[in-house]
């Protein structure tokens, strides 16, 4: 992306990924700002020409080296942070409920932790805002998806 991340003129888009295998979800922790520390989905910006579909894709393969299944949209959030009248950061993040396909996951410079959790292990973990609930919409999108 060669627009700023800080102080943006319009809100940034991004892709997360609520990646599940095996009744359980992928989850990673931050190793900078502005979510530094805190467990939430891969993720990244969008690039201009690329399709959500696409963008979540190459994400979560350059974040965990994961390759992954776009199945339905599981929700979004925005994530909005002021510097007194002026607005800081904006990301309006389109999550995804996704299969794995293949790989394991590989830290590198963005992530410190991943793990593959149950969803009622995520409640004790420091995390981004509503994690929970869009891992929640993942699963049941993922139900339906699969079918009875």
């Amino acid at each position: 992306m060669n627009e700023s991340r800080a102080y943006p003129q319009r809100p940034i888009l991004a892709v997360s990924a609520a990646i599940i295998r095996e009744n359980r979800v992928l989850i990673v922790r931050r190793a900078r700002p502005p979510a530094e520390g805190l467990y939430t989905l891969p993720g990244g910006g969008v690039e201009a020409g690329e399709t959500l579909h696409e963008a979540v894709r190459r994400e979560v393969q350059e974040e965990t080296g994961l390759a992954i299944a776009p199945v339905a949209l599981a929700g979004y959030r925005e994530a909005i942070k002021r510097d007194g009248d002026r607005v800081a950061r904006h990301f309006v993040i389109m999550a995804f409920a996704c299969r794995w396909l293949s790989g394991e996951p590989a830290l590198n410079e963005e992530l410190t932790d991943a793990r593959w959790l149950a969803p009622a292990e995520i409640a004790p973990l420091k995390t981004t805002e509503g994690l929970g609930e869009i891992v929640a919409s993942a699963f049941e999108k993922m139900r339906a998806w699969e079918g009875p």
